[in-house]
């Protein structure tokens, strides 16, 4: 039998796992490849909008730093199920053969093709794996407009969601079950859950892909600003879990995402 492998347990605060699961995305080959050759399209989000900050770095050489608050569309907030009012959003980011590209997100998906990476983060993550977005948008919003297009041509469909999204109802039958149209009452927006499947990256991949021979969550939750939290074990040398709680140290000084503006009535 083998020697047993060093483990390392940290704690990651919603920000800081937004971080990890974004250096996590821009490691993976298709979305390194896309960068050089092809189209990269990063939907709106607040996860989405630590990975865009990570592939702009890529691109530039520079830090780059976004509004996050003002990178979403829907927002779930202390007032309930809100949106980013649509003049207070920034735009998509859209990377064109490692350069930002100015148009439209209607534009873009339009063009994407095989071996293209379109970018969209979730709202839950139940045990099947299963990604689930909810929708404020009568017509879907940007999953609706995006998924048969990503799903007909063979876009690479990349969803990043933090394990704090975790839901143990399947969400396929949730999905029946809901419908802004169903809803008699809701805090803030009513809205519909829309089921997805691509490649989902959570915390446990992103510590794989930047090393971590392997990692699973023990626990979760928080208090005093540490509310939503994970709690991981990573197992791997030494030398290589050295280096990860460094990454773990400075993932600690990752602010909380704040929403300055939101309207949360229909």
């Amino acid at each position: 039998m083998g020697e047993e492998k060093s483990k390392l347990v940290i704690a990651l605060t919603p920000a800081a796992s937004k971080r990890l699961i974004a250096r996590g995305v821009a490691r993976l080959p298709e979305v390194q490849r896309a960068l050089k050759h092809g189209t990269i399209v990063i939907a709106l989000g607040t996860t989405n909008a630590f990975v865009a900050e990570e592939l702009l770095a890529a691109i530039s050489g520079a830090q780059s730093k976004l509004e996050k608050g003002r990178y979403a569309a829907g927002v779930v907030t202390n007032s309930g199920l809100c949106v980013v009012p649509k003049g207070d959003r920034l735009k998509e980011v859209i990377i064109k053969k490692g350069r930002i590209s100015e148009e439209t997100l209607e534009a873009a998906l339009a063009e994407l093709s095989a071996g293209d990476v379109f970018i969209k983060g979730a709202n839950a993550l139940d045990p099947t794996g299963t990604a689930g977005i909810l929708m404020a948008n009568r017509q879907g919003g940007t999953i609706g407009s995006a998924l048969g297009i990503v799903m007909s041509r063979g876009v690479h469909f990349i969803i990043p969601v933090g394990l704090e999204k975790t839901v143990l109802y399947p969400l396929a039958e949730a999905a029946k079950r809901l419908g802004i149209e169903r809803c008699y009452k809701a805090v803030g927006w009513p809205v519909g859950v829309m089921p997805v499947h691509g490649k989902v990256i959570t915390e446990v991949d992103a510590l794989k892909l930047l090393g971590a021979d392997d990692a699973f969550p023990i626990g979760a939750g928080g208090v005093a600003g540490a509310e939503g939290s994970v709690i991981l074990c990573i197992e791997g040398s030494r030398e290589k879990l050295d280096e990860l709680m460094t990454l773990a140290i400075e993932l600690k000084g990752e602010p909380a995402v704040t929403v300055t503006t939101e309207n949360c009535t229909p």
